[in-house]
C-alpha cells in the first residue's frame, strides 16, 4: 500500500512521512477515526515507507522486493492482529490470514459487518482472544526478517479481551528493539486507559464532501449522484461506498425504521381499537424478528445507529433547516409525513432510547427483550407534544 492510494488524509500522511524521515518513529501508534475513512490503508502505507530503502519524500517506490512484499501483505516482518470468531480451524489471526488478505486487498474500505460477512460468521461477535497475546510475543521475538521494523498492526484493538490486553500492556512497556506497534481504532475510549497512556494517538479526520465526491466519480459514478452520496456519508468513504449500493439489505433498514414508528404512532395517536390490536401484533413481530440469529448483533447494531441518524434528520426537518438535512430520496419521502413527530419534546429521550439499546445489545443482552422494550417506549415518546 502507498500514500498515493489513499483517498484524501493529506496532513496525516505528511504527519506519518515526516516522522519517518526524521527518525522519530514512537514504538506504538494508535489511528483513531470513525470507520470508512481510511485509517488501516494508512497504517500499511506507513509501514511500507518505514520499511522501503528507497523511499522518496513523498511515498514508498512501490518496485523494490520490500515494497512488493508488502503490497501483497506478505512480508515476514509485517504482522496482523484483528477480532476472529472460534472455528474449528483455529482460534488466532493466522488461521484466517487469507480472508484478511483477500478483504484487505480486495476492498480496502471495510468494516466489521463486512470482515465478519468475509468470516461467513454474520451472527456472531469478534474477539481478539487471549492466545493471541502469546502469539504477539512470539513473532515480535524472532529475528528480523531485514534491516528495517517489525511491524504488528492491531486492527480494532477494542476487541480484545481483558487478558490479552493485560498482556499487550507488557509489551508496550517493554517492546522490542525496531518493533512499531501501530493500533487501528474506531472506539479508541474503550480501550485500557494504561494502553491508551502508552500510545502516540493520531486523529484521522472525516473526509471532506468533495473528497469523497471526486472519488465516486473516479469510481464511475454520475457526478450529481456522487455529490448527492457524498453530502450524506459523514465523511465516510466506506458509507458513501455503501449508500451508493441499492441492495435489498441496504434498503430493509429504512423499512424496519418505517415499521417500527409507523405502527408507534398508530397505538399511540390512533384512536381504532383495531389497529391499535394489528400494529401490536406486528411491533410484536417486528422486535422478533429483529432480534432473530440469523441477523447477528452487527446488523441489529448497525440498525440501532441508522434510526438514531434517521431520527436527527426528521427533528432537523421539522424545526426548518432543511439544507442541513442528509437524506436519501426514499428517506426523505418518509420524513415529509413523519417528521412533524419528532420535536423538542421527545428527540432527546428518543434517541437515548435507541442508544441505549444500541449499549445493550454491544453488551449481549437479550435482544428479544430489549427491542420489544424499544418498541414500547417508542409508542410512549412518539404521542409527547412539543415542549
Amino acid at each position: 500500500m502507498q500514500f498515493k492510494d489513499i483517498i484524501g488524509q493529506e496532513a496525516v500522511k505528511q504527519q506519518l512521512r515526516q516522522a519517518a524521515r526524521d527518525g522519530r518513529i514512537p514504538h506504538a501508534q494508535l489511528l483513531a477515526g470513525q470507520v470508512g475513512i481510511g485509517k488501516l490503508r494508512l497504517a500499511l502505507a506507513y509501514a511500507q515507507y518505514l520499511n522501503c530503502p528507497h523511499r522518496t519524500e513523498k511515498d514508498s517506490c512501490g518496485e523494490c522486493p520490500t515494497c512488493m512484499q508488502y503490497q501483497k501483505l506478505q512480508h515476514p516482518d509485517l504482522h496482523f492482529v484483528f477480532p476472529i470468531v472460534k472455528t474449528d480451524g483455529g482460534d488466532t489471526c493466522d488461521a484466517f490470514m487469507e480472508q484478511w488478505r483477500a478483504i484487505v486487498l480486495g476492498q480496502g474500505y471495510f468494516d466489521l459487518d463486512d470482515w465478519y460477512k468475509a468470516l461467513g460468521v454474520e451472527t456472531k461477535q469478534g474477539m481478539i482472544y487471549d492466545k493471541e497475546s502469546s502469539e504477539i510475543l512470539r513473532k515480535l521475538s524472532l529475528k528480523s526478517f531485514g534491516e528495517g521494523y517489525k511491524v504488528m498492526i492491531i486492527w480494532q484493538p477494542e476487541k480484545m479481551n481483558a487478558s490479552c490486553a493485560n498482556k499487550l500492556l507488557k509489551l508496550l512497556e517493554e517492546p522490542p528493539e525496531k518493533t512499531v506497534f501501530i493500533m487501528v481504532s474506531e472506539h479508541p475510549e474503550q480501550l485500557l486507559s494504561t494502553i491508551q497512556s502508552r500510545v502516540q494517538t493520531i486523529r484521522v479526520p472525516r473526509l471532506p464532501e468533495q473528497t469523497i465526491a471526486e472519488a465516486l466519480v473516479h469510481d464511475g459514478m454520475n457526478p450529481q449522484a456522487a455529490t448527492d452520496i457524498a453530502r450524506i456519508a459523514g465523511g465516510s468513504y466506506l458509507q458513501a461506498r455503501k449508500k451508493a449500493d441499492e441492495s435489498e439489505e441496504n434498503q430493509q433498514e429504512l423499512r424496519d425504521f418505517i415499521s417500527l414508528f409507523r405502527d408507534a404512532y398508530t397505538i399511540g395517536v390512533i384512536n381504532d381499537t383495531q389497529k391499535k390490536y394489528e400494529s401490536l401484533r406486528r411491533l410484536r413481530q417486528w422486535s422478533q424478528d429483529m432480534a432473530d440469529s440469523k441477523v447477528g448483533r452487527e446488523k441489529q447494531k448497525h440498525f440501532l445507529q441508522y434510526a438514531q441518524q434517521q431520527v436527527r434528520e426528521n427533528y432537523i426537518r421539522n424545526i426548518g433547516q432543511p439544507e442541513l438535512n442528509y437524506q436519501l430520496e426514499a428517506e426523505r419521502e418518509f420524513s415529509v409525513r413523519f417528521s412533524p413527530f419528532i420535536h423538542d419534546g421527545n428527540v432527546e429521550q428518543i434517541m437515548n432510547q435507541l442508544a441505549l439499546a444500541e449499549r445493550q445489545i454491544e453488551q449481549n443482552g437479550n435482544a428479544k427483550i430489549i427491542f420489544f422494550d424499544l418498541c414500547l417506549q417508542m409508542i410512549i415518546l412518539i404521542k409527547m407534544k412539543k415542549q
